[in-house]
């Protein structure tokens, strides 16, 4: 299974890349879009999308592979720092399959991750 980490923090994508590298293949793009071009020429089978990026932010490349890829299943999550009331669903209204803060619970994200490539 193969999951593409949109992440501009060299800290906070280490840390998902040492969590995920063991069980599942990685790709990795640093901004919004490297990961818009990427998510739809690899078609991963998840996306980790922080929404705070460079170039693109996490909301217009969901917006983006929403409006291109139509019907084509690419669960999106979102992996960010955005954390106060009214943010999960702004993000789920807006795309998003999941949304997963940071810092990130190793726990919460393995069982994200785990739910769409299990499915």
């Amino acid at each position: 299974m193969r999951i593409l980490i949109v992440e501009d923090n060299p800290i906070n994508l280490e840390l998902v890349v040492q969590l995920l590298e063991d069980d599942y293949q990685l790709l990795v793009a640093k901004d919004g879009a490297e990961g818009l071009e990427m998510a739809l020429k690899e078609l991963p089978d998840l996306v980790l999308l922080d929404l705070s990026l460079t170039k693109m932010s996490g909301w217009e490349v969901c917006q983006e592979i929403r409006a291109r890829l139509k019907d084509q299943a690419m669960p999106l999550v979102a992996l960010t720092a955005h954390a106060i009331k009214g943010d999960r669903e702004k993000a789920l209204e807006s795309g998003f399959q999941a949304y997963v803060t940071k810092p990130i619970d190793e726990d919460l994200l393995f069982e994200t991750v785990e739910k769409f490539l299990k499915a």
